[in-house]
């Protein structure tokens, strides 16, 4: 299939008297990587948000593979196929890293359960998980917890995958592990709407790029054009990559 699998149309977000979205237009193609950017407080975490029902759309529409999903409840959004990873990375510290990956895995009741092939697959993305399988997962390091929550998300196969901020506080090698490990998602053919304040994570991964700023996308198009023109990058981020 072609197309967008993500589009939303002039949504709108209010979180109690604040006025966050402010008619957001934004498509996410089918199979590729798409780099969501913006200053801070530009509406890019409650984009995402929105999207996966955790915050009502007040006005607008969300559709995901032609179907509205924009007052379904979150735990009915995921069940589409649609995985998130919140900036916070929302991991059960006092479990271990192998009970993490069990309450993900919907269809397993205990860890055999889980497909054998695909967990091979994930410990090789992220050799991290596979060490510390044991361990409560609130020790380890905060790289160590990014891989795990990234690959608690992908533990079942997902069509679409929503991460915010992956790469924030990381070492650099683990960063490169984590650009490693998306390249080979969409490889895959999972398609990934990512947030990232890491320019260089973004141009090395991105193939398309929407730019927020004060609630609205203010520009789409390909990473690569952003990444070649540093006057763009100026007027839309404040800075060049």
């Amino acid at each position: 299939m072609s197309g967008n699998l993500l589009e939303l149309k002039g949504v709108q977000t209010h979180i109690g008297a604040y006025h966050i979205l402010h008619g957001v237009d934004l498509v996410v193609p089918r199979g590729q990587l798409t780099m969501l950017l913006g200053r801070n407080g530009a509406g890019k975490t409650t984009t995402l948000r929105t999207v996966m029902g955790l915050w009502r759309a007040s006005q607008g529409s969300i559709a995901f593979n032609g179907q509205d999903i924009t007052a379904l409840p979150t735990p009915q959004i995921a069940r589409l196929n649609i995985a998130y990873v919140p900036e916070n990375m929302g991991i059960f510290a006092d479990l271990t890293v192998k009970e993490n990956m069990l309450l993900a895995a919907r269809q397993a009741r205990n860890t055999d359960q889980i497909d054998a092939e695909r967990l091979q697959w994930i410990f090789s993305l992220f050799p991290a998980v596979e060490k510390f399988w044991k361990y409560p997962a609130g020790k380890l390091s905060g790289g160590q917890k990014q891989m795990l929550a990234v690959a608690r998300a992908i533990v079942e196969p997902r069509e679409l995958l929503i991460v915010d901020e992956p790469s924030k506080g990381l070492a650099p090698a683990i960063i490169n592990n984590m650009i490693d490990a998306f390249a080979r998602l969409k490889a895959g053919g999972v398609t990934i709407l990512l947030v990232e304040q890491n320019i260089n994570f973004a141009q090395r991964l991105g193939d398309t790029v929407a730019v927020m700023d004060n609630g609205v996308v203010v520009h789409t198009g390909s990473m690569k054009a952003l990444a070649e023109d540093e006057e763009l990058q100026h007027s839309l981020l404040g800075l060049a990559i």
